[in-house]
């Protein structure tokens, strides 16, 4: 089998966890299959469960079998499986690497990628391995998950332990929204259609919402949740980065310190809180007990800890402070137990001047472009359009015209796919730059803050339906609605 790229040793801590027999290990395989990952390439799992190399092969391939289903070949993983290795390790225990040495110094000179799927406690302590064990070299890179800390403090701190042993162009902080095809479509639609470019500013564009929703709850993860909660979770990270992207100025090209230099200026750019507006402008919510898909479903604090004041939704106004959106707020919001899974972007243009339609004027709506990114990726431009017929009036409807290129690819490409493999190809782009992580982290500490000493009292709502009534109430007092109401 030919490779289109060049070979790697891809060590994968905690690759008996879920994200990476979920994830991980299928992009990997498809990686594989698409002779992106080149058959002489190594997959070296790293975990501390105590099985052999035959137990390993078997579970891996059982994992594969469950998340791919139907594209999963066995005449392939054949093949596949002479990549995959196993070693196990403590990852606090120092001296349990020496496996590990051998292994990658077969191949002294070969690049590394070093994904780290753990608890980030373990960052520190897998990266001072690595260099005890002079396991680190230049062509080495790693690749950080989220949570990167709680706050500002802690992600400083697990930052400064990993940058200790790995310099800031060698780390990857992973964010998957970014590599959704559809969200990297938001830099083609924003900068190569002429048509959108004097369009996008607050000349035009009366406001703009982000909807991150998950018709799921916190299941058996109540634990790890509880630290968190969604604007940890969530909105920090994924819903920033979608922000900058839709809200950052033309970079000079798409070279990787290009596009993260324009998104920190957004991120700058974010108007601090008062206390008042913590008041006013933003909502934290959790969910009671309720219907999910027609299933009776507890509430959060069902069963668990009642004095837990952790959001499971949240939803705010954001304002940015520049030329381009001064007057235009953003309305983002995240939640768990919501009515449905959906995550979408709503560019809400201005309405027109002046209407020559007569009476069919209480038919016209604003131009909208919807960007959806799950369940079912989208781009919808909602236009309005006359109604075939012989009516002595002309009459309106809004119909969409539907952006998306459908081409004749058999299986989209998951996100960890184009992550993975800008990794192995040493473009940071699509990843987080350190000072993006603590520009996003400041400003989420003052609302963080601003909660916890009751500023904006925690709201609640029942599970499987839009959210609590508060959210509704904070865009309509600007004379807005959501997208689904």
């Amino acid at each position: 089998m030919s490779s289109k790229f060049k070979v790697c040793d891809f060590i994968l801590f905690g690759g008996h966890g879920d994200l990476a027999f979920r994830k991980l290990m299928p992009a990997l395989y498809h990686l594989s299959f698409d002779e992106y990952l080149s058959d002489e390439s190594r997959i070296i799992t790293v975990s501390r469960k105590n099985i052999s190399h035959d137990e390993h092969i078997s579970l891996v391939k059982n994992k594969l079998i469950e998340f791919l289903q139907d594209d999963f070949s066995e005449e392939f993983f054949e093949r596949f499986q002479q990549q995959l290795l196993l070693v196990v390790i403590d990852f606090s225990d120092n001296k349990t690497y020496s496996q590990l040495e051998v292994i990658l110094n077969e191949f002294p000179l070969r690049e590394r990628v070093n994904y780290l799927s753990t608890s980030p406690s373990f960052f520190g302590n897998i990266c001072e391995s690595l260099s005890n064990w002079k396991l680190i070299t230049e062509v080495s890179r790693v690749v950080l998950e989220k949570p990167l800390g709680k706050d500002l403090e802690s992600s400083r701190i697990i930052n400064k332990k990993v940058l200790k042993y790995f310099n800031e162009n060698q780390i990857y902080r992973i964010d998957h929204y970014l590599g959704k095809d559809t969200v990297q479509n938001i830099m083609a639609l924003r900068f190569a259609n002429r048509l959108f470019v004097p369009l996008w500013n607050s000349n035009h564009i009366d406001h703009i919402q982000i909807t991150v929703s998950e018709s799921v709850g916190v299941e058996n993860r109540w634990g790890y949740y509880n630290e968190y909660g969604a604007m940890r979770d969530m909105i920090q990270n994924h819903l920033m980065q979608l922000l900058c992207l839709i809200a950052m100025e033309p970079p000079c090209s798409l070279e990787a310190n290009s596009v993260r230099d324009e998104k920190v200026k957004v991120l700058r750019s974010f108007r601090t809180l008062s206390p008042e507006d913590i008041k006013s402008n933003t909502v934290r919510a959790q969910y009671k007990a309720g219907s999910s898909e027609g299933v009776s479903v507890p509430g959060y604090l069902d069963g668990n800890d009642k004095d837990s004041q952790t959001e499971t939704f949240a939803a705010m106004r954001v304002d940015i402070d520049n030329w381009r959106w001064n007057g235009v707020p953003f309305y983002i919001r995240s939640g768990k137990r919501m009515q449905n899974r959906n995550s979408e972007i709503v560019i809400q243009f201005k309405s027109i001047p002046h209407s020559i339609f007569g009476k069919s004027d209480d038919s016209i709506t604003s131009n909208k472009l919807v960007i959806t990114l799950q369940p079912n990726e989208s781009i919808e431009l909602k236009l309005m359009n006359k109604i075939p017929g012989l009516s002595d009036t002309m009459k309106l409807q809004q119909v969409d015209l539907e952006l998306n290129s459908h081409s004749n690819i058999s299986r989209k490409p998951d996100a960890y796919e184009r992550l993975i493999l800008d990794v192995i190809l040493s473009n940071p782009t699509l990843f987080m730059r350190l000072d993006e992580v603590e520009e996003a982290w400041k400003w989420a500490d003052t609302i963080i803050e601003g909660w916890s000493d009751n500023i904006s009292p925690m709201k609640h709502y029942t599970a499987g339906s839009h959210g609590p009534s508060a959210a509704v109430q904070l865009i309509a007092k600007d004379g807005r609605s959501w997208n689904d109401e």
